[in-house]
């Protein structure tokens, strides 16, 4: 099963992932972290996520880039945490653009054969009316092809939404 929740920023999507995982079937709990720490802000982040999911029985695994080459136990309920970020540090990654959407797909397509359930995590980021550069743009395009082609192969799709959860496929 994959299932994809979008929002916007501190929306809840991310505690409403969690509360699926910890939902699903008895299964190993994986939580892949995709943040690279590079300021305290993204420290302060990481720790509030952290925080959040502590004592629900999760194992982190920080997969920043490649999520194509983790492998992960059968029966298992997998949360990545998040694609806005795994996207970014591939495509502005050592490796560039260049088969960076492929990639990401490609990890998220393996996740979902060796699980029980995966909750995919994605952000909302593309009704600010900010004019990016273009480079940004080009990132923030391949992101929302990445979150359509997500959504098409999920079982369920929700919204959060100040902290209520929309579903948009599935039950």
């Amino acid at each position: 099963m994959l299932i994809l929740v979008s929002g916007g920023s501190a929306s809840g999507k991310s505690k409403y992932a969690e509360d699926l995982v910890v939902q699903a079937p008895p299964g190993e709990r994986i939580y892949v972290a995709t943040m690279q720490v590079w300021d305290e802000e993204s420290r302060r982040r990481v720790e509030r996520h952290r925080a959040m999911r502590a004592g629900k029985g999760f194992r982190t695994e920080e997969r920043p880039v490649h999520l194509d080459h983790m492998s992960v136990p059968a029966g298992a309920v997998v949360l990545l945490e998040d694609l806005s970020n795994l996207t970014a540090n591939e495509w502005f990654g050592s490796e560039g653009r260049e088969g960076a959407e492929e990639r990401v797909l490609a990890g998220i397509r393996k996740l979902k054969a060796e699980s029980a359930c995966t909750v995919v995590v994605t952000n909302e980021l593309f009704s600010d009316g900010i004019r990016y550069d273009q480079e940004t743009a080009d990132y923030l395009s391949a992101l929302a092809r990445l979150n359509v082609a997500v959504a098409a192969e999920a079982d369920q799709v929700y919204e959060v939404v100040c902290g209520i959860p929309v579903c948009w496929k599935g039950a």
